[in-house]
């Protein structure tokens, strides 16, 4: 299988009629889902309607609560029985009526028709076998597993095919149930959120296999993701999802040149993208404000839509057609009370954002080193015996000076050594080798994943404490940097009696930020802390780095994964592979002018999409 350019490759033109008339490989009908949680019950599914064409790949988009994932486990027969669901509807896949069937009947389905990529393979990966077993169950065969590996952008695949998934980076887990899921050819996959921790280039492989899969196999493919740009690379038509109902459905070039609702053009201006203004805060969506109960009587996004009125707060709109252009084959549907030509206005009426964000940036001689790494070498023994040893060379020799409150990004595809470089910088992993100096306040850490950071039993408030009481300070004064702490965020002081278990993933990023904050840092480090947030919430978090890094001249070293994301943060750009920096520069200079053909490739892959409105 080869894999190309997926822009290059597929342009509009080249995508199956949009309109599934030839037969359906998924059909549903009026789905809503209600899960209870705590003894409290909601709905978070409400008269879902969607077919998904023989052939056809359907992006599934919306922000984090929006339904995207339930509606994918209520497909799969997967909903979690410990939240006692209630669903009505229908759900056909293959014949099967999804809902109503035996366990026996939907374990066939998903054995022979279904392939699933879910959103975290830590969890979905057995970790007491290794990653070849894993693969081989499906493929039936070592040659076609390895293959399978390569295809899907697994490097040294020989090597990773005896090792344990906790061996691997989060990217490589994530290219492993990638590979699992195509391996039985299945007529139907359904991806939620699959390139979510993958660099650009992985990215771009993982899209072109599943376009692939559909070219040559005719199978259909269901995407779940929160950037519209993703979906833009392959999806025949987009569903645009919020609060369990679907607020947008059509195919991609009428979705993205003229959208008809006001949550997707709050979603496209939210975006992030090469050229965005590095001066400027990033545009947001309006915080939530509406209550479940208010949401459930008229438009659910009534209370953050800017052209809403008395209406739209007391009768829920229908999912309806809309005309577009002289084409009427393109169905295109929305739920919205405004017109078309208001929601366009809409579009067109992006003002700027009049803050401008003092930069940081100081000169190297002006203000001393904050990092400096003197030919750091990182190995990591993978199996040690009397005849054999293998190890993996994660850092070689590298020389990185970064200065007192100054920002640098460092980007690269997974296993290039970025995690690796910034764990040594926060004295987490000592060097095989060289030399690590850090300015005399230390470093702080930011993970990628916030839950899985944060301690579960503590509060929020016991969070902060415990990061302050080093210093014995009194109980007032802790008080004091507390409430500072919290208001610096963004977030109430009523929340420091939360735990982590009862706040939304940009909460989470947020309390992470505080923790780290609290007393601040020499240098912040930031391992991928928006890749798995939508538009609007990476966006409010990537505003609140830069607001902290103004306000306690901290210098800040962030690691993604995403060159948009790299070129707005960071004063300078760091390009990693195989463990080396092989590019280093002034942020515009990097992205401008590539030098290194590594770099070049790394931009060739990022997905964009061309936002117009006519």
């Amino acid at each position: 299988m080869k894999f190309a350019d997926v822009r290059s490759k597929r342009s509009t033109g080249d995508r199956p009629d949009t309109h599934p008339a030839e037969g359906l490989a998924a059909s549903i009908r009026g789905l809503t889902v209600s899960l209870e949680r705590d003894g409290a019950r909601s709905e978070v599914l409400r008269g879902v309607d969607l077919d998904v064409g023989r052939g056809e790949i359907v992006g599934l988009v919306g922000e984090s609560g929006s339904g995207k994932s339930v509606l994918a486990l209520s497909m799969m027969g997967l909903l979690p029985q410990a939240s006692r669901p209630r669903t009505h509807g229908s759900i056909e896949i293959a014949g099967v009526d999804v809902l109503n069937s035996a366990p026996s009947e939907l374990r066939d389905l998903r054995r022979h028709e279904l392939g699933v990529i879910f959103q975290d393979p830590m969890t979905s990966l057995n970790p007491t076998m290794r990653v070849g077993t894993q693969i081989s169950e499906v493929s039936h065969d070592r040659e076609t597993s390895l293959q399978l590996m390569t295809s899907v952008g697994i490097p040294d695949p020989e090597l990773r095919f005896r090792v344990f998934p906790h061996e691997l980076s989060g990217g490589l887990r994530q290219r492993v149930m990638t590979a699992i899921a195509v391996a039985g050819r299945p007529s139907l996959i359904i991806a939620d959120e699959p390139t979510t921790a993958l660099d650009v280039t992985v990215q771009a492989q993982v899209l072109e296999l599943l376009a692939d899969l559909r070219d040559t196999f005719g199978c259909s493919v269901v995407l779940i993701t929160h950037d519209l740009a993703v979906a833009a690379q392959i999806a025949d038509r987009i569903a645009v999802l919020y609060a369990g109902r679907v607020a947008e459905l059509g195919p991609v070039a009428e979705m993205l040149r003229r959208p008809t609702h006001p949550y997707t053009v709050g979603l496209l201006s939210s975006r992030l993208s090469l050229e965005t203004p590095r001066n400027l805060p990033l545009t947001t969506l309006k915080p939530e404000t509406a209550t479940p109960a208010e949401r459930m009587l008229g438009c659910a996004y009534h209370s953050r839509c800017p052209l809403a009125d008395e209406k739209c707060s007391r009768e829920q709109p229908p999912l309806a057609p809309v005309a577009l252009g002289a084409d009427a084959t393109l169905l295109h549907e929305r739920s919205c009370w405004r017109s078309v030509a208001q929601v366009q206005a809409l579009a067109h009426s992006r003002a700027p954002v009049d803050t401008v964000l003092r930069s940081e940036s100081r000169q190297l001689s002006e203000a001393g080193e904050s990092v400096r790494l003197d030919d750091v070498h990182v190995r990591f023994v993978l199996k040690s015996g009397a005849r054999h040893r293998e190890e993996v060379h994660a850092l070689r020799g590298v020389d990185l000076t970064v200065g007192a409150g100054e920002s640098l990004s460092i980007v690269g595809e997974s296993g290039s050594g970025k995690s690796t470089l910034l764990r040594v910088v926060a004295g987490l992993i000592p060097p095989t080798s060289g030399a690590v100096h850090v300015g005399n306040k230390g470093a702080q850490m930011v993970f990628q994943d916030a839950g899985s950071s944060l301690t579960p039993w503590l509060t929020v408030g016991e969070l902060l404490r415990e990061r302050l009481r080093p210093l014995r300070l009194g109980s007032a004064e802790v008080q004091r940097r507390l409430d500072l702490a919290l208001t610096t965020i963004g977030l109430p002081a009523g929340i420091a009696n939360a735990r982590p278990s009862e706040l939304s993933g940009g909460q989470k990023q947020r309390v992470a930020l505080a923790r780290a904050t609290v007393i601040p840092p020499s240098v912040l480090l930031c391992d991928e802390p928006t890749s798995a947030l939508d538009a609007s919430l990476a966006a409010s978090v990537l505003n609140l780095i830069r607001e902290l890094r103004s306000a306690f001249a901290m210098t800040v070293i962030f690691v993604t994964h995403d060159l948009s994301v790299a070129r707005l943060m960071g004063d300078q750009i760091a390009v990693m592979t195989q463990g080396q920096i092989v590019e280093m520069g002034p942020a515009t200079d990097v992205i401008e002018r590539p030098e290194h053909p590594y770099t070049r490739s790394l931009l060739a892959s990022v997905p964009t999409i061309e936002v117009t409105t006519s």
